[in-house]
């Protein structure tokens, strides 16, 4: 129990930049379109070394089956040199990865990019012994927000 504490208040500490929300989501303001900010990050993820499995255009899909949905989307990627240690210590994180980074407009025209707050996985899964990759991709996700923010 202590060392969840820990690892949420490290997690709380290295991204106080941003608003944590209190279901386990990370999630911050941008100050461009969501399609900007998707193409952002996608550039960035793949200068990162990341592989990019998929980006998904949540309005498109709407729009395919004639719904409306403000711009939404979704890119979904990972490392395994990075997740394979987490599934190693608790397997069941797989549900939850590769790790997510939504991009949407509320209803104001704000747009948001959220992620999954590590600390929440690692209280989720009940993860133990792998505090040092968590603090690692607390990290690399509050540096790719912040990347794809920059102006």
């Amino acid at each position: 129990m202590v060392k969840r504490i820990l690892i949420l208040l490290m997690t709380t500490f290295l991204l106080s930049s941003v608003a944590l929300a209190e279901n386990g989501l990370v999630s911050v303001r941008r100050n461009h379109s969501v399609a900007e900010t998707a193409d952002r990050l996608e550039s960035i993820l793949n200068d990162k070394g990341m592989k990019v499995v998929a980006r998904i255009d949540h309005s498109a899909g709407a729009a395919s089956v004639d719904l409306k949905l403000r711009p939404t989307e979704l890119l979904i990627f990972g490392n395994p040199k990075v997740g394979t240690p987490l599934m190693q210590c608790e397997q069941t994180v797989a549900i939850d990865l590769p790790q997510k980074m939504l991009i949407w407009e509320d209803e104001s025209g704000a747009v948001w990019l959220a992620y999954n707050d590590p600390g929440y996985l690692a209280e989720r899964h009940d993860i133990r012994g792998c505090e040092g990759n968590l603090k690692k991709i607390g990290e690399a996700l509050a540096g790719f927000a912040r990347a794809a923010a920059a102006r």
